[in-house]
């Protein structure tokens, strides 16, 4: 099984890609973990659309449908999504064939603040509802007071949030493995 993570964030020292990284030391057996880096996805402008996804969107797309599934990272900015996130997902969930339709999806989050994301997950899950993906409800992942728990180079180093993960992990593989089913 595949999982593809998504960090929300283009910041080099992200407490939400340093999360995804600390994903791929957790993963259950059989399980493997890439990440899509969005810096690379263009603002959407459907006058380009029309003529053609951008290379970056097309790899995005193809890297979303292949994946068996997603694990997506989302700082939260203004009690929402980061628009980074969003100018991605509209990019990729534009006809034809939109690969989010259908695709097990588990969201985390990470920061210093004290309620871990959970305002912008929650306008995630509405996006995802409309979308068609399965998102997994639980176990729920938000990482408050985030930069107590990673050290200067982004390692995860708070044992009850990597367990967390670990079983976020666990949770999402049997979604999907039952999904299929």
């Amino acid at each position: 099984m595949h999982i593809l993570g998504i960090s929300g964030s283009l910041r080099q020292a992200s407490l939400n890609s340093a999360a995804l990284r600390a994903c791929a030391d957790v993963l259950p057996d059989g399980v493997t973990l890439s990440s899509f880096d969005l810096s690379s996805i263009p603002l959407y402008n459907e006058d380009v659309r029309v003529q053609g996804l951008p290379e970056p969107v097309q790899q995005l797309r193809a890297q979303i449908k292949a994946a068996d599934a997603l694990v997506i990272a989302t700082p939260e900015y203004n009690y929402s999504i980061p628009g980074v996130l969003k100018n991605a997902i509209d990019w990729a969930s534009r006809p034809p064939e939109q690969p989010f339709s259908g695709k097990p999806i588990a969201l985390i989050g990470a920061t210093p603040g004290g309620f871990g994301t959970s305002r912008a997950q929650y306008h995630l899950r509405q996006v995802f509802v409309y979308l068609n993906a399965h998102l997994l409800n639980q176990p729920e992942v938000f990482i408050s007071a985030a930069p107590s728990k990673f050290d200067a180079q982004g390692k995860l180093t708070d044992t009850a949030t990597a367990e967390q993960l670990g079983k976020m992990l666990v949770a999402l593989t049997d979604w999907a493995h039952r999904l299929r089913a």
